[in-house]
């Protein structure tokens, strides 16, 4: 993986018809009563579905299997975790066997076979939809997706939980940049401040570009920089960072393997690990199997 790139996820077919339609019925309480005081789990997909929509909430899967490892200390550590209750009450949860299926226009299928659920590979995990933003792009789409089971680069730990929970509004790709940026061991501080959704979006589009022409870079910066400057509040100037993954590599791995990038170069770290007033992170793939992620700081 090499510095200075942005990438352009395909497309994830999360919509509402497929991420809100039949899953298998059976409601069950929670599985101890410490779970029970902090999050009414669901095992009803299509009822936590209706009910998010209802309460616009988001939605919180766990993807079950008894054999992992990884879920097993889930269970264990995260679920009696104070602060990881106190989040989840904001969700919708689900509990869901790695096997549920779902009815799509007549069709049984089996969930995570969905591409809405593609970066989860058919294994054990956690995915988040959102229906809390009804106007926003993504409503009715994933937007998070962590795999219980070990990548080329990332590794999931039960910390992890309370940061895709507490994860600014965004598209698949937006958050899963930040939440790879919040579990770095060094903790930098660039997320710390306000999701800019101009510089969301402006990560966003020169992310794609990048994947477009399979190149990274500033491209055009010597014009962008003072455009993006105009529109950040008075006294804040644009900063960006860019990186790109090595090829074929599943999205949160190639998020991980970019804030690594930017780790070994002085220049991009300073920004990163920096408070930054104002923050857009974005990450896109190319049609070469290379992400490309870019992050735009006003500062």
């Amino acid at each position: 993986m090499t510095l200075s790139a942005e990438t352009e996820v395909e497309p994830q077919d999360t919509t509402q018809e497929a991420a809100g339609v039949v899953a298998p019925s059976g409601e069950t309480n929670p599985t101890t009563e410490s779970e029970q005081a902090a999050v009414e789990w669901h095992t009803d997909y299509g009822k936590a579905i209706r009910i998010a929509q209802a309460q616009e909430k988001m939605v919180f899967i766990e993807f079950q299997s008894s054999d992992n490892a990884a879920q097993r200390r889930f269970d264990t550590e995260t679920q009696l975790d104070d602060t990881v209750r106190e989040l989840l009450r904001r969700y919708v949860a689900v509990r869901l066997p790695l096997d549920v299926e779902i009815t799509v226009g007549g069709a049984v299928s089996r969930l995570l076979n969905h591409p809405a659920f593609a970066e989860l590979n058919g294994r054990p995990g956690i995915a988040i939809i959102d229906y809390a933003h009804h106007d926003a792009d993504y409503y009715g789409h994933v937007v998070t997706a962590v795999s219980f089971v070990p990548g080329k680069f990332y590794r999931f730990h039960p910390r992890h939980l309370a940061v895709a929970l507490d994860l600014p509004p965004g598209t698949l790709t937006q958050r899963t940049m930040v939440f790879a940026v919040r579990i770095h061991p060094e903790a930098p501080a660039s997320t710390r401040g306000e999701l800019d959704p101009m510089l969301a979006t402006e990560a966003s589009s020169h992310s794609t570009y990048q994947a477009q022409i399979r190149v990274q870079g500033h491209h055009h910066w010597g014009r962008r920089f003072p455009r993006l400057s105009r529109l950040l509040p008075r006294g804040l100037r644009a900063q960006e960072v860019v990186a790109e993954s090595w090829p074929h590599e599943g999205l949160v791995d190639a998020a991980v393997d970019c804030v690594d990038s930017w780790r070994q170069s002085s220049g991009h770290w300073s920004a990163v690990r920096a408070k930054q007033p104002r923050f857009g992170y974005d990450m896109q793939r190319g049609g070469n199997g290379i992400w490309y992620a870019t992050g735009l700081f006003g500062n």
